[in-house]
């Protein structure tokens, strides 16, 4: 016999939650807990089956649901789960505000001595790409690279056009 679904006192906010709901994923959330109480369907096989997720997914939102509801539980954004953080959010911002204030005239800023002051800050050595996301989340993008333009030297116009082309083959076949 299976257990019986628990939580009534949360279908008026799941009800408001799914008419609210802007993503998939929001109204699957929502839809999670008032299916099984007021239309009856089983907590794991119908209700996972009608939302489109697995038995456990199905629970875990349920679950996810209440928790939130009663603030037990806070429901995090992206950011905020970094597991292996060194540094919070806010004290990246005041370690990389000095190098801000210095791009802001040029609009770019120069990675490798922010990532040796990073890595003499933090007392540990750094890869490039941790840099690059340390800059990612505070809104810096990488500039696309623009290619340089050829420049042929002068007297040198068609040197290098009859030439034969490299196979890409490791093996080329030769027709003779």
């Amino acid at each position: 016999m299976a257990r019986p679904a628990t939580g009534h006192e949360f279908i008026e906010a799941a009800k408001e939650q799914i008419a609210a709901a802007k993503t998939a994923d929001a109204l699957r959330a929502a839809q999670a807990l008032p299916l099984p109480l007021e239309f009856g369907l089983s907590l794991e096989q119908q209700t996972a089956t009608a939302i489109g997720l697995s038995k456990s997914w199905a629970g875990k939102l349920r679950r996810r649901f209440q928790r939130a509801e009663t603030s037990v539980e806070q429901v995090k954004t992206k950011k905020e789960l970094r597991n292996h953080a060194r540094m919070t959010l806010d004290e990246e911002e005041k370690f990389l505000a000095p190098f801000i204030d210095q791009a802001q005239n040029a609009g770019i800023i120069i990675v490798p001595p922010l990532k040796v002051e990073l890595e003499r800050h933090l007392g540990r050595s750094m890869t490039l790409s941790t840099v690059y996301r340390l800059l990612h989340r505070h809104g810096w993008r990488t500039r696309s690279r623009q290619a340089a333009p050829t420049i042929r030297p002068s007297g040198s116009a068609g040197v290098g056009e009859n030439s034969p082309k490299k196979s890409k083959r490791r093996n080329p076949v030769s027709n003779t």
